[in-house]
């Protein structure tokens, strides 16, 4: 379950971010390629920040679409299945624009400081 790991390193960035400030809620912008199991995910976050700055915090998760850039036509099209093929034209040579990121991209944090912290 890399879940775990994910969750331990979304924590950490928090925690870093908010200098010493409680963390109220992450979002993260996880790409399908990640094959991240959004209810795991968030599991694990509730599990590896107790007892931290992020402690209830909520966790917002928006899934990004795989998104492939053909180099035969140049298009950009959304696929679903493998092998990846272009939209447009249908060829196989095609580059991975979007869908493998993962991405803390806002915290949302209290003006009170952490007072107690087990860990």
């Amino acid at each position: 379950m890399h879940e775990l790991a994910l969750a331990e390193a979304v924590v950490a960035i928090a925690l870093q971010h908010a200098r010493g400030k409680r963390v109220a809620r992450v979002e993260l912008e996880v790409g399908r390629l990640r094959q991240v199991v959004p209810s795991s995910l968030a599991f694990s976050f509730e599990l590896v920040a107790q007892g931290t700055g992020a402690d209830g915090a909520e966790l917002g998760i928006e899934e990004i679409p795989v998104r492939v850039a053909c180099r035969a036509c140049e298009a950009e099209s959304e696929v679903d299945v493998f092998p990846f093929a272009c939209g447009r034209c249908g060829a196989l040579d095609v580059e991975v624009a979007a869908g493998d990121e993962l991405h803390v991209v806002a915290l949302e944090l209290e003006d009170a400081p952490v007072t107690a912290v087990r860990r």
